[in-house]
């Protein structure tokens, strides 16, 4: 029996025995039996279930896909061209004063409605009154010493007519040259009174426009003067009103040839997320050359304003319309899909598969969209789920309670059946 235990134990000398017990090796033959059965098992059932699919007999395949539909209508659609703009004020005026002083009221409220001559605020008037009198009183003394001279004038006339030796021409000369330089004197003394009158009417600082009042640049009592750069008050006219927004060059020569044919053309100013229609006016200019930077050109558009919804230095998108598209093929913006060739749709057929049809488009305006060519009015074509679709699908439609209120969207697929 030793020899046989010698002939099993060839372990090298000095190496650990090795003990392997029955139940370890019973347990790696059973991982390794699991193991071939699962393989097996994927194998057989994984191809049969990829058969199945690409035959149309697994579950859920071969079913029709429900789908939403609109239909392609003849109707109006207007071209508008969409721009950023800024509201501008027709007119805006810092009323100031025309001469010194101090400011002895104000009477005007902030906010204030007011028209042209309303008097906004008062100067104090007296040095003013008293350089009006003095000036006054130099114009009276200066036509005293006119009409004397005058008078003297006269009498030198008489006296050399009858006696020549009494008074010498060269007298007479002189006191025409008198006359002369009290006539310009008086000339002089008019003008001063007409500047002291002046000065004086100024006291009243009055809005040169109609408008509302911002807010008060200066208190009663302070000392005012021509040079301030705020001024009293600003006044800003908001109705009429303009608004200044931007187009592309490219969409310049459409613009002004429908403008110098004469038309008037529309203009809808939106608020900065387009869901207020706040004003609509007409364009009134177009300007003269092209921002280099930007590649747009400035336009501007006047607007009503009597509800005073739109404000100086408002963010607002202005719509152009440039004209309307009379009875054409208009379909929603969300049955059109990109593709590699470009835009197509999903044409449902009579017998309710769909086919793809490559789309030529015109303008479109929110969520319509004017098609040129691939489509005939009538023609149903594919909303929502276009995203599961492929060439020669059957599908379905939801009843008239089941139709989805969102079908009209924008579609963001962009399912290419090549």
């Amino acid at each position: 029996m030793s020899s046989d235990i010698a002939a099993t134990d060839r372990r090298a000398p000095g190496q650990p025995k090795l003990h392997i017990s029955r139940r370890l090796v019973i347990q790696i033959a059973l991982f390794a039996a699991f193991a071939v059965a699962v393989s097996y098992g994927y194998a057989k059932f994984g191809n049969s279930a990829k058969e199945a699919a690409i035959s149309g007999k697994g579950p859920g395949r071969g079913q029709p896909t429900r789908v939403a539909a609109a239909t392609i209508a003849k109707g109006d659609l207007p071209v508008i061209l969409t721009g950023l703009g800024t509201v501008t004020p027709s007119a805006t005026a810092v009323v100031k004063t025309r001469i010194s002083g101090h400011l002895v009221g104000v009477d005007f409220t902030e906010a204030q409605y007011v028209k042209a001559g309303d008097v906004l605020a008062n100067v104090d008037p007296r040095p003013y009154q008293l350089a009006l009198a003095q000036a006054e009183g130099q114009l009276q003394k200066d036509l005293a010493l006119l009409q004397n001279a005058e008078r003297d004038l006269g009498r030198y006339e008489s006296l050399i007519r009858r006696m020549k030796d009494v008074i010498s021409a060269q007298q007479v000369d002189g006191q025409r040259a008198l006359i002369n330089q009290y006539k310009g004197t008086v000339a002089i003394d008019r003008a001063l009174v007409e500047q002291a009158r002046l000065n004086l009417a100024y006291c009243k600082i009055v809005s040169p426009i109609d408008g509302r009042v911002g807010l008060r640049q200066v208190d009663q009592g302070n000392y005012v003067q021509p040079g301030d750069a705020n001024g009293v008050a600003v006044v800003t006219k908001l109705s009429p009103i303009t608004v200044v927004f931007t187009l592309p060059e490219s969409q310049i020569p459409t613009v002004l040839k429908r403008s110098r044919a004469g038309e008037k053309l529309t203009v809808v100013a939106y608020d900065h997320e387009r869901s207020i229609e706040l004003a609509r006016g007409y364009l009134i200019a177009v300007d003269n050359q092209i921002d280099a930077a930007s590649g747009t050109v400035k336009l501007r558009a006047q607007f009503a304003n009597e509800d005073e919804r739109l404000f100086p230095n408002q963010f607002v998108n202005a719509d152009l319309q440039i004209e309307t598209l009379r009875d054409v093929a208009i379909a929603p913006s969300a049955a059109i899909q990109q593709g590699a060739k470009g835009p197509f749709v999903y044409a449902i057929l009579t017998d309710s598969t769909v086919r793809a049809r490559s789309v030529k488009l015109g303008p479109a305006q929110g969520e319509k969209v004017v098609v040129n060519e691939g489509l005939a009015i009538g023609d149903k074509v594919v909303v929502e789920g276009a995203d599961r679709l492929r060439e020669g699908a059957t599908v379905t439609l939801p009843s008239a309670e089941e139709e989805p209120r969102g079908s009209g969207r924008r579609a963001t697929g962009k399912n290419d059946p090549t």
